[in-house]
């Protein structure tokens, strides 16, 4: 059995590794790598607490109590942990201060109020799995087993401990009240189990998530492709992606069926699009970063090699449709206050206040979108040996991106994709 759960394993891996499509590549319309850049050095600077490695709810506010803003922290250190894993090889400084606002913000428990012996214990059961997951991305990016380890005990003693069975099946309740069951914790459980099956190879994780996904599937979920009513992005996204891992674990066509009909809802169904754009979800700080949880999610999929071309491809599509209409509604000028808003088809409100996660939500997509393209278009080479290239500090008369990566040498900024560069140490930038 090993010996089989090694090749799966191997061969998931395998799909995120090397994702080079010629079809694809040629959808590709931009260089997102500035734009990322921007937004998530714009994220940093005015919602994270540096000194901890947490985020704030609106800009700057460091007097501000967000000891129940917890389940937000995991999807804007995602954020974090995308960029370290963009610049971890071009940006050794850059990368460098990436990994120490990750360890900050583990050694500040990710803004956890409650107690426990991991420090993440938390009486609503989607926080610890939503926790959980960022736990083991940190692990995965960083090769450091003290988070994964830390993901297992949570899942163990805190997580699967409320696990209740009825006639219905097997199920996870909201919170220790008992309050449930609900889409949003046992598709985010089921995930995080497939994420330590391939970690440890124990049996009782699949257990779990084929149980999870049993209730889901039979009580939960839809046929037409709605994970829950109303629909809403972040669970289309996280039980779309449990249901594509599942596909690779154990080989069943029906859960890449699955994956396929859930994640392919969230772009095109009306009621989770407005005028072809992810529709605004609301002003709170749980709808606004709805997105953010989606957009990782889909861009998996589409690099994905075993999942259906088709579908793909249209995702190439919705993607960069939806992160050029962010780009374009963007105040540039405002840097770093270049907020992002509840809807990319409309500019940020400047008279109300800017959202964390708002900008979680924009910073992901454009993390992300970044991430889908220099995959699709990077061909491997089984010949090459890949070193890190040192830093560059930007010097007089060159561009350079805001993470200090040479763009071009002299100043002139014509034909240059949209975004904030650093032309003789100044932010310029360019439409």
């Amino acid at each position: 059995m090993k010996k089989i759960v090694f090749l799966l394993c191997a061969t998931f891996a395998a799909t995120a590794s090397f994702a080079y499509n010629a079809t694809l590549a040629r959808l590709i319309k931009d260089n997102y790598a500035s734009k990322a850049d921007s937004l998530t050095s714009a994220l940093i600077s005015q919602f994270m607490n540096t000194t901890k490695g947490t985020f704030w709810t609106t800009p700057q506010h460091s007097n501000e109590d967000t000891r129940y803003i917890y389940w937000q922290q995991a999807h804007a250190i995602d954020v974090v942990i995308y960029g370290y894993q963009r610049h971890k090889e071009d940006n050794i400084t850059l990368a460098t201060k990436y990994r120490q606002y990750m360890t900050r913000w583990y050694n500040n428990h990710g803004n956890n109020y409650s107690v426990g012996s991991t420090g993440f214990e938390n009486p609503f059961t989607d926080d610890m799995c939503w926790i959980g997951l960022s736990l083991m991305r940190l692990s995965e990016a960083l090769g450091v087993a003290t988070y994964s380890n830390t993901a297992k005990r949570l899942f163990d003693n805190a997580i699967i401990t409320r696990g209740q069975e009825d006639e219905r099946g097997f199920w996870l309740p909201w919170n220790n009240s008992g309050t449930g069951p609900n889409a949003c914790t046992e598709s985010p459980a089921c995930l995080l189990a497939l994420k330590l099956y391939l970690k440890t190879n124990e049996e009782k994780y699949l257990d779990y998530a084929k149980k999870l996904y049993t209730f889901m599937i039979n009580n939960i979920a839809k046929a037409d492709g709605r994970v829950e009513d109303p629909p809403l992005t972040y669970t289309q996204g996280t039980f779309a992606e449990a249901c594509r891992v599942l596909y690779h674990v154990t080989g069943e066509t029906i859960y890449k069926t699955k994956a396929q009909l859930y994640i392919n809802y969230a772009f095109t169904s009306d009621r989770c699009t407005s005028n072809g754009l992810l529709r605004d979800e609301g002003s709170s700080m749980d709808q606004s970063l709805f997105k953010a949880v989606l957009i990782p999610y889909a861009v998996n999929y589409v690099l994905d090699e075993s999942m259906t071309l088709v579908s793909r491809r249209n995702l190439v599509s919705y993607l960069q449709t939806n992160a050029n209409a962010l780009w374009k509604n963007l105040d540039k000028e405002a840097f770093p206050a270049m907020y992002c808003p509840y809807y990319w088809g409309k500019a940020y409100d400047p008279s109300k206040d800017a959202s964390m996660g708002a900008m979680v939500s924009g910073a992901s997509l454009l993390e992300n979108i970044c991430r889908m393209c220099i995959d699709l278009t990077t061909k491997p080479d089984d010949d090459a040996i890949r070193v890190p290239l040192r830093p560059i500090e930007p010097q007089h008369g060159n561009i350079y991106t805001l993470s200090g990566r040479l763009v071009r040498r002299g100043t002139d900024t014509s034909g240059l994709p949209a975004g904030i560069y650093l032309i003789n140490n100044k932010k310029i930038a360019i439409h």
